[in-house]
């Protein structure tokens, strides 16, 4: 395992509660951290996802369709075979990996990937399987998004155990801003099931005629982090807005979060996408980003190995290259800070069993972890 002995030093940012000014000039409050960097590999392709099984291997998916073994600080040579087809066109492709909370009983393994149907069309998928040995067996598809179209964007695709048998599912609009308000298709929003893939009888639209009883939520243009508050046991997400308006949410069953009928940002050509930034019925984000960083991956900081950080947000920057540190308290934004400035595009962040900072980069293609110094 590679060290990086280069400290970081962190500037911590106050911030508006409504809009982020990431590069804010009149910031005057200060914090400063040290931590080494250790690069625990740089042999990866597009890394989308990490998860560890109880004997300390890390489990890494590679949007291509490939899924990497680390061992003892070390990748493997040998892939994990098995794995079904993927659409790896645009930005679909293998991406979230979460064992089961009970793996330890069951061995469950669930993947989010872009599951193709021919003809160049595909949409999100989840799916679980058992490692036997470099295999993966008793595979089961449990929720395909549908309409299945031809488009190479917005497929979200992180998933999230709440601890009480349920799964989330983040499901992109594919590129078509109004399916995000039609609940007669998955696209543009959260999907709730139980963990074998049953839909929960209490989910907010099941009785509803033409609408899709997995959607939990609605109104997401494209949510590529998710995670459980540690505390409250909120499901939280942040999602890409266009040009500018990238958001911060806590997730409620039933809510509508407004794409594209409120937005903060503008389409990339500079043409205006709405006139409305909030709206009667619209859930507001807790917070927004104005310009884009482009967030991908998301943890909450759950141990003490790093004073002062516990409950944080971690997400990951793509257009920024960096990670930033969110502090909430009681559902509301407080101050960000930007971490591991100029690290590369992050596509994911976890925190391992031993308590580190996980953080995988696409550009270029690595995990480092934080280890705090002593």
């Amino acid at each position: 395992m590679k060290k990086n002995l280069l400290i970081i030093l962190m500037s911590g940012i106050m911030l508006s509660p409504a809009c982020a000014d990431i590069q804010d000039p009149d910031s005057t409050e200060q914090a400063q951290v040290e931590f080494d960097v250790e690069v625990v590999t740089d042999k990866l392709s597009n890394p989308w996802g990490m998860a560890w099984l109880p004997d300390g291997r890390m489990l890494v998916t590679e949007r291509a369709g490939d899924i990497r073994i680390v061992q003892d600080g070390k990748l493997l040579a040998d892939k994990v075979q098995g794995f079904p087809e993927v659409y790896a066109q645009g930005q679909g492709g293998l991406m979230d990996i979460k064992l089961h909370p009970d793996y330890a009983s069951n061995g469950w393994i669930y993947f989010t990937y872009s599951s193709p149907s021919g003809g160049g069309n595909a949409h999100t998928a989840v799916l679980r399987a058992k490692l036997q040995g470099n295999q993966l067996v008793n595979q089961e598809k449990l929720f395909q998004a549908l309409p299945q179209v031809r488009s190479g964007v917005h497929y979200g695709s992180r998933l999230v155990f709440d601890g009480n048998g349920y799964m989330y599912i983040s499901v992109g609009e594919r590129g078509t801003m109004q399916n995000a308000q039609d609940l007669s298709t998955h696209s543009g929003s959260i999907i709730r099931l139980h963990d074998d893939g049953r839909i929960p009888s209490d989910n907010p639209f099941v009785n509803q005629a033409g609408a899709m009883r997995e959607i939990w939520s609605y109104g997401h243009r494209n949510p590529q982090g998710m995670a459980m508050h540690p505390v409250t046991g909120a499901i939280w997400a942040h999602e890409h807005g266009p040009k500018g308006g990238d958001e911060l949410n806590i997730i409620q069953k039933g809510k509508n979060y407004g794409w594209p009928l409120v937005s903060y940002g503008i389409n990339y050509d500079g043409r205006p996408i709405t006139d409305k930034q909030e709206m009667e019925g619209v859930e507001n984000p807790v917070h927004y980003w104005d310009p884009s960083i482009a967030p991908c991956g998301m943890a909450f900081v759950t141990g003490d190995k790093y004073p002062g950080w516990k409950n944080s947000i971690l997400i990951g920057a793509l257009s920024f290259r960096y990670v930033a540190r969110v502090e909430v308290k009681d559902g509301k934004f407080v101050r960000e800070e930007k971490l591991l400035q100029d690290i590369g595009r992050v596509r994911a962040i976890e925190q391992g069993p031993d308590g580190l900072i996980y953080v995988a980069t696409e550009s270029p293609g690595q995990i480092v972890r934080l280890v705090p110094k002593k």
